[in-house]
């Protein structure tokens, strides 16, 4: 099937922005943010059309757009952790966008966003600097002779708040995942119990029917067999019935003139 132009626009912006993500932005870079948005609505707008293509590459699409809205959502986090987690349960695109890629661009997105925000978790534990040098080192150079011994109890506690935090964050995710694997059993079972009813009201229902046409055919040859025993009866005595009066009319006839 031919590509129809909204789709082709679709491409050319999904690759974009797919070149955006891959790149290192500022903070401030709003630019692919609305291109995303606007991704959304072009999407709605190709579902809605009547030469739209397969359902698979359809949900491609979706599952592309959804990424990308989903890592910018995971970037507005403000801690490392957060982002990290965030990051995990986002799904990549399957299929290269353009022919031109080996692999999807937005796998190579995520594996970049991964090993980021690993990277920062890593600068959190470890105390060092945006540009990657343990904080005491600075301080050393700074004139300062060695930490206090209250800043390392500081230091310990921040670094086991952390790692609480991040072990919480895993804790909550693990349950609720644990809870939805559980209502999702709870009601596939409930809706086998339900179907399974209903089979067997089902199968009683139509043994029921099959019951009753059997009897109502038995019933209705039973009548039909009645009816013509009626009728053979009834035309017998009719018969004999006119006989009989054609014999004694016979009879009167020929005893009449005689009594004269």
């Amino acid at each position: 099937m031919v590509a129809s132009r909204l789709e082709l626009n679709l491409v050319r912006l999904l690759c974009r922005c797919e070149a955006m993500a891959a790149e290192k932005r500022d903070p401030e870079e709003w630019r692919l943010e609305k291109y995303v948005g606007a991704l959304e609505d072009m999407l709605q707008a190709l579902k809605a059309q009547a030469s739209k293509p397969a359902s698979e590459v359809i949900s491609e699409y979706s599952r592309k757009v959804d990424f990308l809205k989903g890592m910018l959502q995971a970037e507005k986090l403000t801690s490392s952790s957060e982002k990290a987690l965030a990051n995990q349960l986002l799904a990549p695109g399957r299929v290269p966008t353009t022919a031109r890629e080996r692999v999807p661009a937005t796998k190579t997105v995520h594996l970049q966003s991964r090993a980021r925000y690993a990277s920062e978790m890593r600068s959190e534990l470890l105390g060092t600097d945006s540009a990657g040098e343990p904080a005491l080192d600075v301080r050393k150079r700074a004139g300062v002779a060695g930490p206090r011994p209250g800043d390392e109890k500081q230091s310990a506690a921040e670094l086991d708040f952390v790692l609480q935090r991040h072990q919480d964050l895993q804790e909550k995710l693990a349950e609720e995942m644990l809870g939805l694997a559980r209502s999702l059993k709870t009601n596939t079972l409930a809706a086998q119990s339900i179907i399974k009813k209903d089979n067997q009201t089902l199968s009683h229902s139509l043994k029921m029917a099959d019951q009753s046409l059997e009897k109502l055919k038995t019933e209705s040859e039973r009548l039909e067999q009645h009816t013509q025993k009626s009728v053979n009866w009834l035309l017998w005595a009719m018969l004999i019935i006119v006989c009989f009066i054609f014999i004694s009319m016979i009879l009167f006839i020929r005893i009449m003139p005689k009594l004269k």
